[in-house]
């Protein structure tokens, strides 16, 4: 004992004859973390609030849990040492990244800082994001970036092209093992698109984020064509037309706190599964409203969402892509407090048909689900696919394979329900019980044909009189405008009442939540691209 309290008194008199040095080392490292923290300065802090942005740190800060960021490299500078960037050296070197956490469940991190030369990767921030992805995967959690950068660091020439590759690798690598999520947060031209083009899901704020290959005056020089940042790369364009963007936010903030919402839907990674909410919406609750939705008249339309707000736990969906492609609804929510992922054909828009931008937003979705255990419903109401040489020269057979690949790939629990038209082979793509559909199930109001009645019989009875063929049209509908058929070749497992609708998919998902499937051994499938 003697000897331990003697050993102790000796390291106490070293440790206070080291105080002095230590503090003052300690006084540095503080100063250039109080550096990193002040980012590119007070006036260009200033600028950015002046345009209605936050900064990197301010966006941290709202994205996750409070207090509870913890950041990794604050002290990384540059290593250029051309074009005098050796005076302009910055601690952090224009990205932020650590791991905090949102709802209490952990998740990386990364937030450019435009304000440190225009946010643009270098060597040296391309190599922290890198370290922040392979945690990301190491650990199995998310990772979200929030990007906000001029593109390479032009200074640094080949060495920024080759940190970009090196991200890119990395986002190819962790497809598929945790979800990655892109939030645009400002310019993001050149190299720096596809980083959030191979996540899974981009989203924009509006008036304020841009992404393009080149800007308008590179386009204007080579095709004389005058367009905007705005018609050629802002949220607008990309969230509705290109199908770039899962969507488009008024504000800084309500983008953060939507990015919120959707991590509460996910698995940290591939290895875990869905997370199960509590909910107060009993799994048991009757839905009398959807008894009425459907309409008397094949011709006249309904809107899906309300299918989908009396199905799901307090009627809660997060759309993804809601302004692409309006003729499919993809999104998450939740039944019995589990996640799901829901694709949905919408008759309001262009009669719920399939075209090449349902398919592809469609298909995209369903192999995100399938790839992180989150269960797929299903709701059928498709007339066909687009007719008409727009769609087959661009492809509608190739982009139309995506979502029949899709669904015929995934082995996670498949629930379909059809709640009108079923027709051809768009009834086929739309998770049949031939793509290994777990339970698929129809209203009252399914049809399951090859086609409507009055197209069969004008092909089969052409040249009869009109008397004949309004015979046979009724004829058809009689034996074919309804699940009957289907569900005497076992295709649909039963038709119930639509106000039986939640209560049945509840069950079902209860029962086939440890649902195991086997595919042949192979290096990846040949998806259709």
């Amino acid at each position: 004992m003697l000897q331990l309290v003697r050993a102790a008194s000796r390291a106490s008199r070293h440790t206070k004859a080291l105080l002095p040095a230590l503090t003052k080392k300690w006084e540095r490292i503080v100063t250039a973390k109080q550096a990193a923290e002040a980012g590119g300065g007070q006036a260009r802090i200033a600028k950015q609030h002046e345009k209605g942005k936050l900064t990197a740190r301010e966006r941290i800060a709202a994205f996750l849990d409070p207090d509870s960021f913890v950041e990794a490299g604050s002290l990384v500078q540059h290593r250029c040492t051309d074009f005098d960037m050796e005076s302009q050296q910055y601690y952090g070197d224009g990205v932020i990244t650590g791991s905090g956490t949102v709802f209490g469940r952990p998740v990386f991190v990364f937030s450019q800082d435009f304000t440190v030369h225009g946010g643009s990767l270098s060597e040296s921030h391309a190599l922290k994001i890198c370290r922040l992805m392979d945690r990301a995967v190491a650990a199995g959690a998310p990772i979200v970036g929030l990007n906000d950068s001029g593109g390479a660091r032009i200074q640094e020439g080949v060495l920024s092209l080759g940190g970009y590759a090196e991200v890119f690798q990395r986002n190819v690598d962790a497809s598929g093992v945790i979800p990655q999520i892109s939030l645009i947060m400002g310019p993001c031209a050149g190299g720096a698109v596809y980083s959030p083009a191979l996540t899974d899901f981009t989203f924009m704020v509006r008036h304020s984020s841009y992404m393009f290959l080149t800007g308008p005056e590179v386009v204007r020089s080579v095709t004389g064509e005058v367009v905007t940042q705005e018609a050629l790369g802002g949220a607008g364009t990309h969230s509705s037309k290109s199908g770039v963007a899962a969507g488009a936010f008024d504000d800084e903030l309500e983008a953060l706190s939507a990015m919120r919402d959707l991590l509460s839907y996910l698995p940290p990674s591939n290895r875990h599964a869905a997370p199960l909410v509590p909910s107060r919406d009993p799994p048991t609750r009757s839905c009398p409203a959807l008894n009425y939705l459907v309409p008397d008249s094949d011709a006249e339309a309904y809107d899906m969402h309300a299918v989908l707000a009396q199905v799901l736990d307090d009627g809660a969906l997060f759309e993804i892509a809601a302004d692409h492609a309006k003729n499919i609804v993809v999104g998450f929510g939740r039944l019995g407090g589990r996640s799901v992922g829901v694709v949905a054909n919408q008759p309001a828009v262009l009669a719920g048909c399939l075209d090449i931008d349902a398919s592809v937003k469609a298909a995209r979705f369903v192999r995100f689900c399938d790839a992180f255990n989150i269960p797929l419903v299903t709701f059928v109401d498709v007339p066909g696919f687009l007719p008409g040489t727009a769609q087959e020269y661009g492809g509608i057979i190739r982009h139309g394979a995506k979502l029949l690949y899709a669904y015929a790939e995934a082995t996670v629990p498949k629930l379909t329900v059809i709640t009108r038209k079923a027709y051809g082979g768009a009834y086929d793509v739309m998770s049949s019980k031939h793509l290994r559909g777990d339970t698929n199930l129809s209203w009252p109001t399914g049809q399951v044909a090859v086609m409507g009645a009055k197209g069969a019989v004008e092909i089969l009875f052409r040249g009869r009189s009109q008397e004949e063929q309004e015979v046979k049209t009724a004829e058809y509908e009689e034996k074919f405008s309804n699940p009957m058929q289907a569900a005497k070749y076992g295709f649909i497992d039963d038709v119930i009442a639509p106000q039986d609708t939640r209560r049945r998919l509840c069950a079902e998902l209860e029962v086939l939540k440890d649902k195991q499937a086997t595919r042949p051994w192979r290096k990846h499938g040949n998806v259709p691209l």
